[in-house]
């Protein structure tokens, strides 16, 4: 496991991490961190509106579970894109239908990882988005 740590690539972007699964957050945190994110963490949907509007241009990507308490993963999606159409949205879920996940692909989510997900396939692809994809922080 040594090895292939040093092969993920992280970077000092801040990252919202939007799961109602408590077992998930701590890892997930950790590992974030360990790999240079700053990582802030939204227990169902209506939290993590809050946070995205309360923290203008500051997240970077947010990484966002489909089913969830309160506001699902798909209303969730929508409103945050309401106020802010470049947002990175990149989905994450083990249950939820290959039409939901397409409707966000193609409404501008940057991506979707079925879970289980390894921490080295999840720093893979947030690291393409956010290369490809990079925020534009604090416009002037």
């Amino acid at each position: 496991m040594s090895s292939s740590k040093k092969d993920i690539r992280g970077g000092s972007e801040t990252i919202l991490v939007v799961d109602d699964q408590e077992t998930i957050w701590d890892f997930l945190i950790e590992a974030l961190q360990n790999l240079g994110y700053s990582v802030l963490l939204a227990e169902n949907g209506l939290d993590a509106v809050e946070i995205y509007k309360s923290n203008p241009g500051q997240i970077d990507l947010v990484l966002l579970d489909m089913v969830m308490p309160k506001l699902g993963g798909h209303k969730t999606f929508y409103q945050i894109k309401s106020f802010d159409p470049d947002a990175n949205v990149l989905l994450s879920s083990g249950y939820v239908s290959e039409e939901e996940v397409n409707d966000l692909l193609t409404q501008g989510a940057r991506g979707f990882l079925p879970k289980p997900h390894r921490i080295s396939t999840l720093a893979t692809e947030m690291r393409k988005i956010l290369d490809e994809h990079p925020y534009p922080k604090k416009r002037p």
